[in-house]
């Protein structure tokens, strides 16, 4: 068993996709474990995003993370990285299987409304910026 962070973009949160979000991920066998509502600063989603630091995305991203609320959660369950990975598909919506959330509720390669962490390792690191364990409850 493993946890994943998850998180909600701007892009999917104002437009109410919330709950079809995290019925697809409860109907691929992910339990959400913690969750929250939250609209990060810009300094906190740079901070976030520090790994991108030197990338050409890197301001808009951060400036587009800060622009309106986001839900951040913990998914729990078996290889849930990688199962998280195939249920968000590819970063680029437009290369992204039919069925996969980019697919079907993103927009472009930034609006793509999901973040998940890409590793076992980077899902500790990115969990523990939102959560303390006490909000943790499996």
């Amino acid at each position: 068993m493993q946890r994943t962070l998850s998180i909600i973009k701007p892009d999917a949160t104002s437009r109410n996709l919330t709950g079809s979000i995290n019925a697809r991920f409860e109907d691929a066998g992910l339990r959400i474990v913690a969750q929250k509502r939250l609209c990060l600063t810009k300094a906190l989603a740079e901070k976030f995003y520090e790994v991108h630091k030197e990338k050409a995305f890197y301001d808009s991203l951060c400036e587009y993370m800060s622009s309106a609320p986001i839900v951040v959660q913990v998914l729990f369950g078996n290889d849930a990285v990688a199962k998280n990975r195939v249920i968000m598909g590819a970063t680029n919506p437009a290369d992204a299987e039919i069925g996969t959330l980019r697919r079907d509720f993103g927009q472009n390669i930034e609006r793509n409304a999901v973040h998940g962490s890409d590793s076992p390792e980077n899902a500790e690191i990115e969990i523990g910026f939102f959560f303390s364990q006490m909000e943790i409850v499996e």
